[in-house]
């Protein structure tokens, strides 16, 4: 078990961030075991259909066994959302003890797949070479396989992490990680509060001690990854909600239309009249830019034209801005005068 002590002052520095190279790492799993996540079948048939032309012996040899992968390869975001260049070159910057260290940790008991025997070397000039081989291969893989679909998988965790913005307003540190995962508990003990993650391979207990807790969500994770020591900044990778809406197809038009969005749109618009529709209950510009496939700047610009027409109504809760069809965007959906 990993657990993070957290005070009131660590509490108030908890901020997200997205990893574009963290996710890239992490779909490797999904490709070496597609048992791992059924949700992503459809991604993974696509990108095995086009990576004719890469080293998929190295790659998958990233990938131990028990689906453990290296650390070095998926470094702390600096920033809220870091180019996936940025994080590379943290990673090129990698000294060879840590890749070394890494490798052999990730695939530990077993021995290091042939792919990967050049980290055993006793010499630095094999582990740099080695390094720099998988960093080359990431980037061409990032751009076959996970750069094409990031903008969707970024709105999926702004949306997750709007919720769980929420969910720290409502209702303190308890609520934010109450559904995070079955791993993952928090218990308040007077003035400070201790984030617990079980079942892990390591165990440490660590205090934050001010630095915070950095929370990445992460749609190709399946369980919590919290750092590998207790002298690193805390942070925790997660899996992140609304995944299932990721590779499924657009959703389908009904022809009955209950809402009644559709007769709207010669008067307002299609993606207008969508977005009423969807105002039954209260959500949040990130929410309905995923549930649109939109970006969320292209769903603020219609808001504004619905609520300067008095069809939606907006009220702050803490953080995010929620919207919500008035009484006139019902009737107007009713087909009411």
């Amino acid at each position: 078990m990993i657990s993070f002590e957290l005070g009131v002052e660590d509490l108030a520095h908890t901020r997200f961030a997205v990893s574009p190279i963290g996710e890239t790492v992490l779909s490797l799993r999904v490709l070496r075991d597609p048992g791992l996540s059924a949700l992503h079948l459809p991604w993974r048939r696509s990108v095995l259909a086009r990576l004719g032309g890469l080293d998929t012996g190295l790659l998958m040899s990233l990938v131990a066994d028990r689906l453990t992968l290296p650390d070095f390869l998926t470094p702390r975001p600096a920033s809220f959302e870091p180019a996936f260049e940025e994080e590379l070159a943290v990673v090129r910057r990698s000294p060879p003890d840590l890749v070394r260290r890494d490798l052999l940790a990730a695939h530990a008991p077993d021995p290091l797949p042939a792919p990967l025997r050049a980290a055993t070397a006793p010499q630095d000039a094999p582990v740099i070479a080695l390094r720099d081989s998988i960093c080359e291969l990431l980037h061409r893989y990032w751009e076959i396989a996970v750069q094409p679909v990031w903008p969707q998988i970024r709105l999926v965790a702004e949306a997750d992490m709007t919720y769980r913005a929420r969910q720290l307003a409502r209702g303190g540190a308890r609520l934010l990680f109450a559904d995070m995962h079955p791993r993952l508990t928090w218990e308040d003990e007077g003035s400070r509060g201790v984030l617990r993650i079980h079942r892990t391979i390591l165990g440490f207990h660590a205090k934050a001690s001010g630095r915070g807790l950095l929370l990445v969500p992460s749609v190709f994770a399946h369980k919590p990854a919290p750092p590998v020591g207790p002298e690193e900044p805390p942070h925790l990778l997660y899996p992140s909600r609304g995944v299932a809406t990721l590779w499924g197809p657009e959703p389908a038009r009904d022809p009955s239309d209950p809402e009644g969005a559709s007769a709207l749109v010669p008067l307002l618009g299609a993606p207008r009249a969508r977005l009423l529709g969807l105002l039954a209950e209260p959500l949040a510009t990130i929410e309905l830019a995923r549930r649109l496939r939109v970006t969320p700047s292209a769903v603020s610009q219609h808001l504004r034209v619905l609520y300067a027409a008095g069809l939606v109504t907006r009220a702050r809760q803490g953080r995010q801005v929620l919207y919500r069809r008035s009484p006139l965007g019902d009737q107007l959906i009713a087909g009411r005068p």
